[in-house]
Formats: C-alpha cells, sequence, structure tokens
C-alpha cells in the first residue's frame, strides 16, 4: 500500500550567522511522506530549494538514529517537536496532518549562539565536559580491570541512566532560564555513583559547575520542562545530586 502524503507549510527561521537578524521565512512542501522523518522532509525541503536556485537551509545531523543528539530543531514551541522520548530524527511526519503550519527554529540560548539558520555553536557542552566530566586513568604499567571493583547494582543503573544523556540541549532549549543543569547533573551523577569517580569528585563538580556558569547558562527552578523535553528522559534526580556534590565539596574543599 502507497503511503500517505500530505501537503505543509513550513516556517523556518533562517539567519546568516550570529552577527545579523534573522526571521521566519515560509515555503510551501507537497507531497511529503508521513513515512519520512522529519530530517527527511528537510532535505526534501532543501531539494527543492536547491532546484529554484536558492540558498537550502543550514541544519545539524549526523546518525539520524537518535544517538548523537546533532539533530537539535525547535518544532511548534517544542524541543525535538511533537513527541515524547525522541531526536528530531525520530520523529516522523505522521505526526502532522495535511494542511499543517510547521514552525522550526533553532536552541533559543544566549550560550548557544547560532551558526547559521538552524544550527547553533554548542561547544559550550563540549567546554564543560573539558573541565571535569572525565575520569583521569594512569596506564603505565598494569591497570585494574575495571569490573574487578564490586559495584552496587542500584548505584550502576543509576549511572548508566545518567550516562545516557547525548548532550543534544533540548534541556536547554526547554528551560525558561536556559539553563544545562540537566546535562551538568548527569555528567556529574555518571561518575559521583562509582568507585573509579571518587578520587576527582570534589574537583570535578566543582570545576564543571564554575565553566556552567562562565558559559552564561541560567540557574535552575525546578520548573521540570528539562526532564520532560529530554529524549533519554533524564531525571531531575541528577540535579539534586549535583547540587549535594557541589554543596559537599564547597564545604569542605580548602581554599
Amino acid at each position: 500500500m502507497a503511503a500517505k502524503t500530505i501537503n505543509i507549510t513550513l516556517k523556518v527561521w533562517r539567519q546568516k550567522n550570529a552577527k545579523v537578524k534573522g526571521s521566519l521565512e515560509s515555503y510551501k512542501l507537497d507531497n511529503v511522506s508521513t513515512d519520512s522523518s522529519f530530517l527527511e522532509m528537510l532535505d526534501q525541503l532543501n531539494e527543492q530549494l536547491i532546484n529554484d536556485q536558492k540558498v537550502p537551509v543550514a541544519f545539524d545531523h549526523d546518525c539520524r538514529e537518535g544517538i548523537c543528539g546533532s539533530c537539535s530543531l525547535y518544532i511548534n514551541g517544542r524541543a525535538h517537536g511533537p513527541d515524547t522520548g525522541i531526536t528530531t530524527c525520530q520523529l516522523h511526519m505522521r505526526m502532522f496532518n495535511d494542511g499543517d503550519t510547521i514552525y522550526v527554529e533553532p536552541w533559543r540560548s544566549a550560550a548557544f549562539p547560532i551558526i547559521k539558520d538552524l544550527v547553533v555553536d554548542r561547544s559550550a557542552f563540549d567546554r564543560i565536559q573539558q573541565a571535569g566530566g572525565f575520569v583521569s586513568v594512569n596506564t603505565s604499567g598494569r591497570t585494574m580491570d575495571a569490573n574487578a571493583i564490586p559495584v552496587p547494582k542500584a548505584d550502576a543503573d543509576k549511572s548508566f541512566m545518567a550516562a545516557a544523556c547525548i548532550g543534544c540541549g533540548a534541556c536547554v532549549a526547554s528551560c525558561k532560564n536556559s539553563s544545562a543543569m540537566l546535562f551538568v547533573g548527569a555528567k556529574v551523577s555518571q561518575y559521583a555513583l562509582l568507585p573509579q569517580g571518587k578520587v576527582e569528585a570534589k574537583e570535578r563538580v566543582l570545576n564543571m559547575v564554575r565553566q556552567m556558569d562562565e558559559e552564561g547558562f541560567g540557574n535552575c527552578t525546578n520548573t521540570g520542562a528539562c526532564e520532560i523535553e529530554c529524549p533519554k528522559g533524564i531525571s531531575l534526580e541528577n540535579i539534586a545530586r549535583m547540587n549535594r556534590e557541589f554543596l559537599f565539596a564547597s564545604l569542605t574543599t580548602e581554599k
């Protein structure tokens, strides 16, 4: 049976770079298969624009399997669009109806400056990671097998759940304060819960929170939008854990 097709109107944010003003531009797109993904629909739009000798829309993508977190789009007022537990590349056009008008915008945050159109610079997340989101290991000589260190299953499960964060930035985009605390909380938690991460725990949380503040992200006011829109379902518990780790490190670290 042939796939159903729909005709839609797209309102797409177009902006040459961070230094110039952008605006929404309207495009008509016909015969969009409801079996296609949102990114495949954008590919169809760009093919149409190229055929009309117009500049295609710039948007981020890589794996298109919900793994890399690159496909960060704000669709009809929601991070990653009108579905839950998915990234934009996993959103299918069956979620929309014939004749719909779809608004497509980039993440909105001062810490995520626009590069072009729908592409934003999320290197702030990289710098936060580099500030402490790792475990230092001396590899000279014989190292202990990680499996030789006993870890309670409950802690291991929570660590794995925190490590599921793909750094897409949906938490920042959906937060009224542009807070990155869900992201940072997840990255702190995945190590704080494991014995391998205890050695550098204080330094890690202090450095990562400091870098988060320097990047210009807002603070958390427990609205909970970040958890709802997170494609991996990262829990707010990670923010609470980060706050406890930060408070303990602040009170017990020599100035």
